[in-house]
């Protein structure tokens, strides 16, 4: 927050907010006893994306290469190299930050997908484990296709658009 040039009365706050944090945990047969959390971000609270989009804007200064471009949004990051080596490189060095920051990649939730034939059945890694690999990938609820087709995003879109005329037109 220092970084971006956060007043320091404000750094203070979020601090406290996050150093004296505790919470309890509901459940069917009840709810636990309190206890601290000490790790991770506010769930549900609107300081949360501010928080994640200043640390992220502060890792894709540090990590930005000659990747043609990197795309961020909340926590969901879009990677693209003109090679699995790069894509590679590029995932350990987001790796290595984020886990510096003491954050962790999901590799469950990590993914690649080529657009190019000629890269063939080649396998992209992070750290040893290999990376599911996909024909197709939704980012901001938009599906990307590799064979560049826009066909099921249209499908999605027409259907919606309609939907929205007929709420703001009267028409069933």
């Amino acid at each position: 927050m220092r970084k971006s040039g956060v007043a320091e009365k404000y750094v203070r706050v979020v601090q406290d907010m996050y150093e004296r944090s505790r919470t309890v945990v509901r459940c069917a047969v009840g709810q636990t006893e309190e206890f601290k959390v000490e790790v991770g971000r506010h769930q549900g609270s609107a300081l949360s994306p501010f928080l994640f989009a200043m640390v992220t804007d502060q890792l894709s200064e540090e990590i930005r290469q000659e990747s043609p471009w990197t795309m961020m949004f909340a926590d969901d990051i879009v990677i693209c190299s003109e090679s699995r080596e790069q894509v590679e490189e590029n995932l350990e060095r987001w790796r290595f930050a984020l886990e510096r920051r003491g954050m962790k990649v999901s590799r469950s939730k990590t993914e690649y997908m080529c657009v190019n034939e000629r890269e063939g059945s080649g396998t992209v890694r992070l750290q040893g484990e290999e990376v599911k690999k996909v024909q197709e990938f939704k980012y901001l609820g938009s599906t990307v296709q590799s064979n560049g087709e826009c066909g099921k995003e249209v499908k999605k879109r027409v259907p919606a658009g309609w939907n929205g005329w007929r709420k703001v037109s009267g028409v069933l």
